[in-house]
């Protein structure tokens, strides 16, 4: 399988033209590799320097990502973004993104797994995000403590950004939106949710979360975009037989 093959069955598998429309990336294949079988191929959240030359060290064909180098936008190629692709092209290395796919899909997505580690039943899709729906909400098996909901979310013992305890004491239903989450925490507001699970928030959140009685846990928009690109890694070696790597260059935020 070349990289244009397995771009090809990775647009099916994530619906990505569903996203077409209204996603700021370029999702699919970015960069073209040099036309090799692949043997290898890596997983990471970002398309950085580090990622891009862990990539090679470890022997991988191509890398897949949440956050590509294409997005709407047009992009010089200068600077930072010119030592990227410089990286990618000296290589030989394919470089294909999934973003909006990749947090919205119901099995493989972050937000599906997001709410597997949370176990919530009668799920409905939740989170309009530029015309999307790419998150999840539904009820908890049992009510739970903020802490308990905090153990499920991070279950390694990572620590979140931030955790604003303003809803119920037992939590009975949730909302979860991964990474830059913060304009959705509304939505969970006007949906009555005792809880909504993010990536990141800002300073303007604090008091309407505060005055509206929903908690909140910020988990870390990297930390919470780790899982469907594992997830996705896990399905290209279980389906289709590939050897994958995950590269962790976690940012703290």
């Amino acid at each position: 399988m070349k990289a244009n093959e397995l771009a090809l069955y990775l647009d099916n598998a994530l619906d990505s033209d569903c996203f077409a429309s209204n996603d700021p990336s370029r999702n699919g294949l970015q960069v073209d590799g040099d036309g090799r079988e692949l043997s290898r191929v890596a997983f990471a959240v970002d398309a950085c320097v580090e990622t891009i030359e862990r990539a090679a060290a470890a022997g991988a064909d191509m890398l897949v990502v949440h956050h590509g180098l294409f997005w709407k936008d047009i992009e010089l190629v200068v600077a930072n973004h010119r030592k990227r692709l410089l990286a990618l092209l000296s290589t030989g290395i394919a470089l294909y993104a999934s973003h909006l796919p990749l947090d919205a899909h119901s099995e493989l997505g972050n937000n599906a797994a997001l709410a597997d580690r949370l176990g919530i039943q009668d799920r409905q899709r939740f989170g309009q995000w530029k015309g999307s729906l790419i998150g999840w909400k539904g009820c908890l098996p049992e009510p739970v403590s903020l802490d308990k909901a905090l153990s499920l979310v991070l279950s390694s013992g990572e620590l979140p950004l931030h955790v604003l305890p303003f809803g119920p004491e037992r939590i009975t239903s949730v909302g979860v939106v991964s990474g830059g989450g913060a304009a959705e925490m509304y939505q969970a507001i006007d949906e009555g949710l005792d809880l909504f699970v993010t990536g990141e928030i800002g300073h303007e959140e604090y008091h309407h979360a505060l005055e509206n009685g929903i908690s909140v846990i910020a988990a870390g928009h990297y930390q919470t975009e780790t899982l469907g690109v594992r997830r996705l890694a896990a399905h290209l070696g279980s389906e289709i037989g590939m050897d994958t790597i995950f590269i962790d260059v976690p940012t703290g935020l």
